[in-house]
């Protein structure tokens, strides 16, 4: 595959306008995280969408105004992107915050924080059917001539960030830390 990524501690990032070291960096290094802020991780092609709306809906007692108004990159931004970090700012507390970082790359100051985790797991078939036509689809990734291809890859690890099992073991961590934190 053609795509060019660069690595942040053995995660692939494509090489775009998503992420930079920097950004990363500051994600991982220097980003406060609050202690009311509910964190949505997931693997990509998860559903975090589907949970932003959800969690969207209950800050709102089911009314789809603000959902409807706000875009929801807006709604609930990805704290370790380049944009995400512009658009935090904006966020009034208690803020709804995405990522994909995995356990060993995330927020220090989480660990330190009565921050909430909402962890979502998907069915890695499921993942590697939404991530082809996803690619399919939009603009900044490189289509994917054909699933097999896709799918070798998504096995061998030659995609966006890490091997899906190895995204499920490390960041359980953070699930595990939900229960070690008083």
């Amino acid at each position: 595959m053609s795509v060019e990524f660069f690595k942040y501690k053995g995660v692939n990032f494509y090489k775009n306008i998503l992420y930079s070291e920097e950004a990363l960096n500051f994600a991982e290094n220097e980003f406060q995280v609050l202690d009311d802020d509910v964190y949505i991780v997931t693997y990509p092609k998860s559903g975090t969408n589907w949970m932003i709306e959800i969690l969207s809906l209950l800050r709102t007692n089911g009314d789809p105004t603000w959902s409807k108004s706000i875009p929801i990159w807006l709604r609930s931004p990805w704290y370790e992107s380049i944009e995400g970090q512009s658009q935090i700012k904006d966020v009034v507390s208690p803020r709804v915050l995405t990522s994909h970082l995995p356990f060993h790359i995330f927020a220090k100051s989480y660990f330190t924080s009565k921050a909430k985790i909402i962890y979502i797991i998907r069915n890695p078939k499921d993942i590697v059917v939404s991530l082809f036509y996803f690619n399919k689809m939009i603009c900044i990734y490189k289509d994917p001539q054909s699933f097999p291809e896709l799918l070798e890859d998504f096995l061998q690890g030659n995609r966006e960030y890490i091997l899906w099992a190895t995204f499920l073991n490390i960041s359980c961590h953070l699930v595990l830390r939900l229960y070690l934190i008083p």
